[in-house]
């Protein structure tokens, strides 16, 4: 969440990385409204953007608590799991995944052009994935032939 400086955006690699990851507890499941992404130069060739749910956890940069915001400034605080192996950002380990859901999937194969690169996604109320309890949503990124900045961000309801 920015305050006296302006949103820090965080680079990709050159593999597989997740990005931003969303830990469901146990107790409650979420629905996604909407996802997004920019990049602050082309990616490269064959990049690929995904929106996922996993079974297992990344290693992350744990979020904190004023860093997941609610759409309603009256809402209650948000029960996602904050911590290294929940909801955060910017993995340094992405876990063994053995059970996944694709969302959405976004594929580039920007290697020069236009900067920032946008991509927004709302979901259709039917359309409306479910993130089951005790799982994980993850934005996870590939750039193979080069590391971009990149900012990121997911709306759900819980």
């Amino acid at each position: 969440m920015p305050t006296t400086a302006a949103q820090a955006s965080v680079t990709t690699g050159t593999t597989i990385k997740t990005m931003l990851q969303i830990a469901t507890p146990s107790t409650r499941q979420i629905q996604l409204i909407s996802w997004s992404f920019t990049l602050d130069d082309p990616p490269g060739a064959d990049a690929v953007i995904e929106l996922i749910q996993t079974d297992v956890a990344a290693t992350v940069t744990a979020h904190s608590a004023s860093g997941v915001q609610p759409l309603d400034p009256n809402a209650p605080a948000s029960l996602m799991t904050l911590g290294t192996s929940a909801t955060g950002y910017t993995a340094t380990a992405e876990g063994t995944t053995t059970a996944s859901r694709v969302f959405d999937v976004v594929s580039l194969s920007s290697v020069s052009g236009e900067s920032p690169i946008t991509y927004n996604y709302q979901f259709m109320p039917d359309e409306r994935y479910i993130v089951a309890v005790s799982k994980f949503l993850r934005v996870r990124v590939t750039t193979p032939t080069t590391a971009v900045d990149m900012r990121c961000k997911v709306t759900w309801d819980e």
